[in-house]
């Protein structure tokens, strides 16, 4: 179950126990070197085996990894119907390794936008990994943070319909259970690549308290030398949770 940061105090730990990634700038990669930038894409496929690896090896128990947005539909048609494929030939490739390895598949987001193969192989994939718990991986698809909390509460409104007209308040932990990650506890590491600095609507909610960390690196380039180069400024960093410095000595 989901715990609040803004109710209770998390424990801190060198190795973030959950670490959520916006793997940003394969079309920049790309680019860079005359190739479409669908080539970037591919090329970002590696990089997701790479940090799913190392991060598997260093006890992270939950990595998060923003695949696709729902501003992305924004993009042009090709490119998404590339992004598309990709992700079912990822599936078809991927599901069998992360089955044998002990990493749990999990999908989160508004999946009614995707085709029906394309639904059917995420549930497929998700049913053959559901028993293991070495490593929570989850793939953010067609999702969004501001989604996120809406279906949460559509959801919350539908189980307790008498709420819609209660003059009582609705507080967290009644509504944190139907955000779409509750299984998970709130990252404690965010990162983006690329060289951007903001979050795009990406867990929005849970990202409250997390430390937030902006590399200049392309994601295809990304892989376990930057996943430690994270992790040694996540460990510099003072999490204090509203606390002063003077009661984390104490």
């Amino acid at each position: 179950m989901l715990s609040s940061s803004t109710l209770s105090i998390p424990d801190s730990t060198d190795i973030p126990r959950h670490v959520a990634i916006i793997m940003d700038g394969n079309g920049r990669w790309a680019t860079k070197r005359f190739l479409p930038r669908t080539a970037g894409h591919m090329r970002g496929v590696q990089a997701v085996r790479r940090v799913v690896e190392a991060c598997g090896d260093r006890g992270v128990k939950y990595l998060t990894l923003f695949a696709f947005s729902s501003e992305n539909w924004r993009r042009p048609k090709e490119e998404v119907s590339v992004l598309m494929r990709l992700f079912m030939q990822t599936l078809e490739k991927q599901v069998g390794k992360l089955e044998k390895q002990g990493v749990r598949l999990h999908i989160v987001g508004d999946l009614s936008a995707f085709e029906p193969r394309l639904q059917e192989m995420i549930h497929e994939a998700q049913a053959r990994t559901a028993a293991n718990d070495a490593l929570h991986l989850t793939i953010a698809a067609n999702y969004g943070g501001r989604w996120d909390i809406l279906q949460a509460l559509r959801k919350l409104l539908a189980a307790q319909p008498e709420l819609a007209n209660s003059t009582q308040p609705i507080d967290e932990s009644q509504l944190t259970q139907y955000l779409s990650m509750a299984y998970a506890p709130e990252p404690d590491l965010f990162i983006r690549t690329g060289g951007e600095q903001r979050i795009s609507n990406f867990l929005i909610w849970q990202l409250a308290y997390t430390e937030l960390y902006f590399s200049d690196d392309y994601w295809p380039d990304f892989g376990a030398q930057e996943i430690d180069a994270a992790f040694a400024w996540y460990r510099s960093r003072e999490r204090r949770f509203g606390r002063t410095s003077a009661q984390l000595s104490n």
